[in-house]
């Protein structure tokens, strides 16, 4: 969670908080918070004092954007709807969002609908920080990071009755891509349990993640990382020779891996084993190449040989190389 960001005195009006911190120079390095509203009023031009109607995207429009998603609307169906269950009964209701903002998918209970419709959290609405300032789907977008922005963090002054944890989502080729944020209204909406929420929410997007993934390299094997946390848990895909063909936004991040690397199939095992001898790492590659073929086989070696495209004379020396035993 981002720390507060309101100087000492509790007479100013949110407006007049806003300008005084945005008027600190130092205030943005020891505040995110303030940061935010520095990049509110300075980047984007925004005035907390003359808030713009909340921007809504007509149908064709809403329609492009989720368009421009891809299959991630879809995929994320089941996640939204779990999450929903766990937050909805305390008055919360679950938003995706795109990258730009624009709100493509919502959750919520009907007895709350006209409070979140009434201020702009529906559906076709544009959250980015630079139409509303400060908030939690914005923000987080602006940031790339969880977060949760409470009440009167917020920008502007007709959005702080409310609490918003929201996570970003990352494409199959480690972009931002979209998201996933809960909001509510209710007075008894602690900061302290709004945090817990925004733990729920970094799990769900992180499952949005895996799903849009997996279904992108539906024909690669897809491991996850073995030596990072769970919290933050890359995936790689890897095709049949062992190349990684495919790396999560996390997996990027650990392995120092981008597109252009990546257009070139990389060994897995280099991803590990950095200091490996190259005849050694031969050697590894064609001991993991027989060994799929004779479990392919059921451990035949004729039918493996044949796979292979060798002889079997000369699969058995291989394999006595390699120190392979066969049952066959």
């Amino acid at each position: 969670m981002i720390a507060q960001g309101k100087p000492a005195t509790s007479r100013l009006t949110h407006e007049e908080r806003i300008i005084a911190v945005t008027r600190d120079s130092s205030a943005s390095a020891r505040s995110a918070i303030a940061a935010s509203w520095a990049r509110s009023v300075q980047r984007y031009g925004l005035d907390p004092y003359r808030p713009k109607p909340v921007r809504m995207l007509s149908a064709s429009e809403l329609s492009v954007a989720r368009e421009r998603l891809g299959d991630m609307v879809r995929l994320a169906q089941s996640s939204l709807d779990q999450l929903f269950q766990a937050v909805g009964g305390v008055g919360c209701s679950v938003l995706l969002n795109d990258r730009h903002g624009v709100v493509l998918d919502r959750r919520g209970h009907p007895a709350d609908d006209a409070v979140f419709q009434r201020s702009g959290l529906w559906t076709g609405a544009v959250w980015s920080e630079e139409a509303e300032g400060t908030n939690g789907i914005g923000t987080c977008l602006a940031e790339e990071r969880a977060l949760t922005i409470h009440r009167d963090q917020h920008f502007y002054a007709r959005n702080t009755s409310f609490s918003c944890s929201a996570a970003p989502i990352y494409d199959h080729e480690g972009q931002l891509a979209a998201a996933l944020d809960v909001s509510s209204s209710r007075a008894d909406m602690t900061e302290s349990f709004a945090g817990l929420i925004t733990i729920a929410v970094a799990d769900a997007a992180r499952r949005i993640e895996s799903l849009n993934f997996r279904h992108a390299f539906a024909n690669a094997r897809v491991v996850v990382t073995p030596d990072l946390d769970r919290h933050n848990a890359g995936l790689l895909a890897i095709d049949r020779d062992d190349m990684v063909v495919g790396a999560s936004h996390a997996a990027r991040q650990a392995y120092g891996l981008n597109n252009a690397k990546l257009a070139r199939p990389i060994p897995v095992d280099a991803l590990f084993s950095r200091a490996e001898d190259p005849a050694d790492e031969l050697k590894r590659a064609e001991r993991g190449a027989l060994r799929r073929a004779l479990a392919a086989t059921g451990g035949n070696v004729s039918a493996a040989a044949r796979a292979l495209g060798v002889s079997r004379a000369t699969l058995h020396r291989k394999m006595k190389w390699l120190g392979i035993q066969s049952d066959h």
